[in-house]
């Protein structure tokens, strides 16, 4: 059972409110895609998008979302060449990527302002096209230079190396909970914390109602605090009712550290049976087998 809490002035006590039970079901019905090629632009995208990536990987230098195998995620990427050789390829992020459904309610102009902006930063880097060039990828710059006027247009930007060729494992592009969770299926503010969370602190947990949610301490790790701050829940169950309700009314909906979620959480922090998520940072331990994860180890 969730309960809403605020935290006070004070850092060792919280306000209790009142506990949430789900009662809004939800189904879903799935039907069959329809079929669905992959474009000449995404193909020349997505091999160019491997070569860099070859590139990084013999240099050993860093990757952007670590080691493969990958898939190519429509979420906005925009690789630029920072400095001579295989190792100086960077990947930014875009203002928003484009999906390859959402393709089909964008307004060009909208896309045109991604295109403008894409074009200013790889501008910056003036070792970039060249490169691209070298690679093969020769579409560059006319993709950079030609304003999106329509759907044609929104077509081929979406299908580019600047948008499509995000590369993450299929666990954290597509992946469901329990298993894992994938940037296409969870929010990306609670998500992204996946590729910064300390490797033993458990981001997702599930519920005693068999539901999924994300999950954060509320305290700086080693401060002993063992609250957990529930900060993503199916819409619906008793904890999504429970976090709509603490963002209304600007509390958070926490769960005390000796619930099944906090032991849940921090069980690589805690010593093995211990009853509370509360006290000393315990390191060392590795997770039990079963349960959410949230995609690839780093």
């Amino acid at each position: 059972m969730t309960d809403l809490l605020a935290r006070p002035e004070t850092r060792s006590r919280f306000q209790l409110g009142k506990n949430r039970k789900e009662n809004h079901p939800w189904e879903i019905r799935v039907v069959k895609h329809p079929e669905r090629t992959q474009s000449s632009q995404f193909r020349a995208a997505k091999a160019t998008a491997k070569l860099i990536l070859a590139e990084l990987a013999a240099a050993d230098a860093e990757l952007p979302y670590g080691p493969g195998p990958w898939e190519m995620h429509h979420g906005g990427s925009l690789w630029v060449k920072t400095e001579e050789g295989g190792g100086g390829w960077r990947m930014y992020r875009a203002r928003v990527g484009i999906e390859w459904s959402a393709q089909f309610c964008a307004d060009p102009e909208k896309v045109d302002r991604l295109r403008r902006e894409a074009a200013e930063l790889i501008a910056a880097f003036p070792l970039t096209l060249p490169a691209l060039d070298e690679l093969g990828y020769k579409r560059a710059r006319k993709l950079l230079d030609t304003p999106i006027e329509d759907a044609d247009g929104v077509e081929a930007w979406t299908d580019s190396l600047f948008n499509s060729c995000v590369p993450l494992t299929t666990p954290d592009h597509s992946g469901v909970l329990p298993e894992a969770a994938g940037e296409h299926h969870y929010p990306w503010p609670i998500k992204a914390a996946d590729y910064f969370r300390f490797d033993d602190f458990q981001l997702w947990v599930t519920l005693p109602d068999g539901t999924n949610a994300g999950v954060t301490p509320v305290g700086r790790r080693g401060s002993g605090e063992g609250e957990l701050r529930i900060v993503h829940a199916r819409h619906g169950s008793a904890a999504g009712d429970a976090v709509a309700e603490a963002q209304r009314r600007h509390m958070m909906a926490v769960v005390p550290p000796d619930s099944p979620i906090a032991l849940a959480a921090f069980e690589q922090q805690i010593p093995r049976g211990a009853r509370t998520a509360a006290g000393p940072l315990h390191t060392g331990r590795r997770a039990a087998t079963g349960g959410a994860r949230g995609g690839t180890p780093r």
